[in-house]
Parts: structure tokens; C-alpha cells; sequence
């Protein structure tokens, strides 16, 4: 058993299998352990003698007017985590989908007014930011991977603005001092990233006529999201 939890919420399998591989890569874990939502609940594993949870994306909204069970079991469950971490029990980093979860559940608005495309995206560091263990060393900006349709509209309750950008005003925020929920993928190099893009090609993450453009911008970048990730590990325990 490793000491942090990889958590999928990603219905397509090879994205979730990619998506586990990169996790596990860039916390230098690895054997990391992995739970899918998809097919079973915390209640499966022994999920509170974790240290720390990773939370992956998903093409699931928040915003969804149509969800079926399966997707509101997988948003109470990742509630589950974030309490957790609220209280200082455990460390978690939530990702795209789930900083939408965390940010209805501190009470916050989550909006589809900020939307962004496959890009590596430029974002600024807050002044707590630039003073966060995990986004610090990387001020007064990084270059991250974005491909999402809904946002948090602000910073909700109780959270602190760690990096923000024009297009999409909360890109991460921290609670307390172990829950992290960022906007953009961490976990994803340029690779990793194309090969998604494959996966949801049709799903309105950017315009399928200009595949092939837009996965040379893709290759051609430079990303950081993976220091974020390298620092994880030190606020376990």
C-alpha cells in the first residue's frame, strides 16, 4: 500500500489508465495505488489510512442538470476526501472536475462563464501563492495544461487564491493547509496531454477541425504542472 491514493473518476478507460501513469511519474510513487470511482466506492479500500489523495479529471460538470446516480456517489464520495483534508487528516490535490465538487461544497458558485481549451496556459501566482510549499518555487508564474467548460466564479469561502489568469480567475486555491484544488492538469506532459486529446476529441474540448494544429501546440510546449506534483509528497504526514 502506498501512502498517497490516485483517484479516477474518468469513465474512459485508457485516459484513466494514462492519467494513473502520469500521476504516479511525476509524485515519484511508484507503485501508486488507485481507486476508480467509476466501479467502486471509498467504502472498497481502506481509503481514511491514506496520507494523501490525488484527484484526476473527468469529462463529468458539476454544473450537470442531468446526472445520473453514479456521478452524485462519485461527488459525495470526493466530498468525503475533501472534508478530510479540511481537517487536516490527509492531504489532497483536486483537479479540473474536482475543484468544481470542492467549491459547491464550501459553498461557492461553479459557472461555465470561464471556459478554456486544450492550451499550456499562462497563470499568475498570488502573493500566497508565491509563498505556498507546492506552488512557491515556481513564482511569479507557470505554464499549465487547461481543457474545461465550467469554473469556480471566485475564490469561495474559506479558500485562498493561489494563481489566477485573465481568461479563468481561479486557476488553484488551497483550504486550510493540506487541500489544494487547481483548475489545470498538473499531472499532464505534452505527450501525455495529445494523447488525451485523442480520447475526447469529440467532446467539445477544442475544435476537432483543427486537430492537427492544435496537438503540434500541444507537443511544442513547455509545462511546470509536474514540480507542483514533485512537492506533494513533503505535506504528508
Amino acid at each position: 500500500m502506498s501512502s498517497v491514493l490516485y483517484v479516477c473518476v474518468r469513465p474512459e478507460r485508457s485516459a484513466a489508465d494514462a492519467e494513473h501513469r502520469s500521476f504516479s511519474r511525476d509524485l515519484g510513487i511508484r507503485d501508486l495505488d488507485r481507486l476508480d470511482l467509476l466501479h467502486a466506492s471509498l467504502e472498497t479500500v481502506e481509503w481514511e489510512q491514506y496520507d494523501g489523495f490525488v484527484i484526476g479529471g473527468s469529462p463529468f460538470n458539476v454544473t450537470d442538470a442531468d446526472k445520473g446516480d453514479e456521478q452524485r456517489v462519485v461527488e459525495r464520495d470526493l466530498e468525503r476526501i475533501a472534508a478530510r483534508a479540511i481537517d487536516g487528516k490527509a492531504a489532497a490535490l483536486f483537479t479540473c472536475y474536482g475543484i468544481g465538487v470542492v467549491t459547491r461544497m464550501l459553498g461557492g458558485e461553479v459557472t461555465m462563464d470561464h471556459p478554456e481549451r486544450v492550451q499550456a496556459a499562462r497563470i499568475r501566482l498570488t502573493e500566497a501563492g508565491a509563498a505556498d510549499a507546492l506552488f512557491g518555487p515556481n513564482a511569479p508564474e507557470m505554464s499549465v495544461f487547461t481543457a474545461h467548460k465550467e469554473s469556480a466564479a471566485e475564490t469561495p469561502p474559506g479558500a485562498v487564491l493561489l494563481a489566477t489568469n485573465d481568461a479563468c480567475p481561479v486557476q488553484a486555491y488551497r483550504v486550510g493547509n493540506r487541500l489544494y484544488a487547481t483548475q489545470f492538469h498538473p499531472e499532464a506532459s505534452p505527450q501525455d496531454f495529445a494523447d488525451r486529446m485523442a480520447v475526447y476529441r469529440a467532446s467539445g474540448y477544442f475544435d476537432a477541425s483543427e486537430y492537427a494544429a492544435t496537438e503540434k501546440m500541444v507537443l511544442a510546449s513547455s509545462v511546470d504542472g509536474a514540480d507542483l506534483l514533485s512537492r506533494f509528497p513533503s505535506l504528508l504526514g
